[in-house]
């Protein structure tokens, strides 16, 4: 399989919005945004982290800098289905993504330290290294339901409204369905708002003036303060 590399330097902001602020928001919004090439689709995520859960530990602390790996796909794959490896830092509130395509086999087989890619590149070797010097295993699998949207007149700028999130830390595995225990209240929804530079004024007078404001919700770390921690703590997970 051919190698896809893609890259994302970016400021991320993220909103939790209740069904009524996301009706009123959403009335005034629309007339600015146009689908993205990439409109609807069920993200689906495992997140990786050592067995004592270091890697969110330290990034709930609130870090200068942070770094995340996870296994992505949009829609359920199949095994040898395309998938994501990325490798997602946080430096000074900007995110760097760094992800590399391959099959969901594939990309398990990498990640448990079984087979390597034939390809090679400059990514691979960064995600190379973060496993070398990171003993990690995956911990949690997360979904939900996207919508993606673009500026119409700013295209760089992309905004997603994801529902219904659910997680599991069994079948972690992305072919194994998108089922999992709800992570938010009903009706909520996620808003994150991502851009190379600053917002345009529309959208930031449009949130001020109903009171929006950004979030520090995490989903892994949602999953983990709500749920992990406590399994953690009284020997249900226990660090090998």
């Amino acid at each position: 399989m051919q190698e896809t590399i893609l890259t994302f330097k970016r400021y991320e902001k993220k909103y939790l919005l209740s069904a009524r602020k996301f009706d009123l928001l959403w009335e005034r919004m629309r007339e600015h945004l146009v689908p993205d090439l990439f409109f609807q689709s069920t993200v689906c995520s495992i997140y990786y982290d050592s067995d004592d859960f270091s890697l969110i530990r330290h990034s709930l602390d609130r870090p200068v800098y942070k770094e995340k790996l996870r296994l992505r796909s949009y829609n359920v794959p199949k095994p040898d289905g395309a998938v994501f490896v990325e490798l997602k830092k946080k430096f000074r509130g900007v995110v760097y993504k760094r992800r590399v395509q391959m099959s969901a086999a594939a990309a398990e087989s990498y990640l448990a330290g079984q087979t390597r890619p034939d390809e090679d590149g400059q990514i691979l070797r960064e995600i190379d290294y973060f496993l070398h010097t990171h003993p990690v295993s995956p911990k949690v699998y997360i979904a939900c339901e996207r919508e993606a949207w673009v500026d119409r007149e700013e295209p760089e700028l992309r905004i997603t409204f994801d529902r219904n999130l659910r997680w599991r830390d069994t079948d972690l595995h992305l072919t194994a369905g998108s089922e999992g225990a709800p992570l938010l209240d009903e009706g909520e929804v996620l808003m994150e708002i991502k851009i190379p530079g600053a917002a345009p004024l529309w959208l930031a007078h449009l949130l001020s003036e109903l009171e929006i404001f950004p979030t520090s919700f995490s989903k892994y770390g949602t999953c983990y303060r709500q749920d992990l921690l406590e399994k953690y703590f009284n020997g249900v997970i226990v660090c090998v």
